[in-house]
């Protein structure tokens, strides 16, 4: 009996010298403008890190976070470095699709995976390989509010206000505008702003002036929450529309009673946990942060991490980077954090949609959109 269990052990302390330490880049805005994404996004991932720190092998999973400021040639440095010094074996990031396009171009060239959190941009995956996301597309998000704002609200017409320097705004403007006018819509005008801007005093007369049914900002937080104050000073109440970039509780913070009214689109709503792994962290994150509501980007920074610890598991050497990129777009029924994912070979998921809108200050649940 001694004998057996000796053995045991041996073969134990054997698995346990064999196991490795594998790493994963986290490539986020932690400070800067947008830096609310990077840093609730980071709160998912660095909790479900904690929550399953190591392969079914025995092998330790280290994070290692970069900040990118937000900044495009931040995260082309952060990418390299991870890349070339740490070895780590797969990257989730960027946040936005601007910077998360600079970080695929250098990832792809060392067939490193990638998964993006909250990157929507449809062309992000087009002609790559080695990137893959857990968010809906701007294709997507675009046709929603475009189906929702025309034929549940009944509203025709439309001023769309675009950031010119993000691909994120320039793809969604676009494909809400399609959308809404094949529905049988009219976009009276469109505007273009750049990031950083705070004076939008011009363009909001202007479109008080044009009088549409509807304003669609597909902007992050900063300038929206902006552009609805500058709105409601001169009186200009129309119902305001953005995507997931508006999709955290900074827009709160900033927007204050302007923002009182306002619809977007979203990928996850605590209040309706989706999947048994969502009920459970959402538990578990309220436990670790004492905070009572969990922003849809955290839900997603988890998700990222989770689908590649689930890729890594059905690899025989998880990294090799072919290997887990595979399993990563081959993933389907994948339950995560923020819903049910079921990936393409394209590395976009297929999922749903919700539609918030602002009241009383918090975040309230309107509808869910399936695809």
């Amino acid at each position: 009996m001694n004998k057996f269990i000796s053995v045991i052990a041996a073969a134990a302390l054997v698995g346990m010298l064999s196991a490795k330490e594998i790493k994963i880049g986290a490539i986020m805005p932690m400070s800067g403008a947008i830096a609310a994404y990077g840093q609730t996004a980071y709160e998912g991932l660095s909790l479900a890190n904690k929550l399953e720190p190591t392969l079914k092998n025995g092998d330790t999973i280290k994070v290692i976070l970069v900040d990118t400021k937000g900044d495009k040639v931040e995260t082309a440095n952060a990418a390299s470095r991870l890349i070339t010094s740490e070895k780590v074996a797969a990257i989730v990031g960027e946040l936005i699709s601007t910077n998360t396009d600079q970080l695929a171009s250098i990832a792809e060239k060392s067939k490193i995976p990638v998964v993006a959190p909250a990157a929507t941009n449809d062309r992000l995956t087009l002609k790559r390989e080695f990137v893959s996301r857990v968010c809906f597309t701007d294709s997507f998000q675009g046709e929603v509010v475009a189906n929702y704002a025309y034929s549940a609200l009944g509203l025709k017409s439309a001023v769309i206000i675009i950031d010119e320097g993000q691909v994120y705004s320039i793809g969604l403007g676009k494909t809400f505008k399609d959308a809404f006018v094949k529905n049988g819509g009219k976009i009276t005008k469109q505007f273009y702003i750049t990031a950083g801007s705070k004076d939008f005093k011009a363009i909001v007369a202007q479109i008080k002036s044009l009088n549409p049914d509807m304003i669609f900002l597909p902007l992050y937080h900063p300038e929206a929450s902006m552009i609805a104050i500058q709105s409601k000073e001169i009186g200009l109440n129309k119902p305001m529309f953005s995507g997931d970039g508006v999709a955290n509780p900074t827009f709160l913070e900033l927007g204050k009673s302007a923002v009182e009214g306002y619809m977007f689109t979203d990928t996850f709503d605590y209040g309706a946990p989706p999947t048994k792994r969502s009920e459970e962290f959402i538990k578990k994150y309220e436990k670790a942060t004492g905070k009572k509501e969990m922003a849809s980007f955290t839900a997603l920074g988890a998700d990222a991490y989770f689908l590649i610890i689930d890729a890594m598991n059905k690899c025989e050497n998880p990294e090799d980077g072919v290997c887990v990129n595979k399993q990563i777009k081959s993933a389907k029924g994948f339950e995560g954090v923020s819903g049910v994912i079921n990936m393409l070979p394209s590395g976009d998921p297929v999922r749903s949609a919700v539609i918030k809108e602002v009241k009383e200050g918090k975040f309230i649940y309107k509808a869910t959109v399936n695809p």
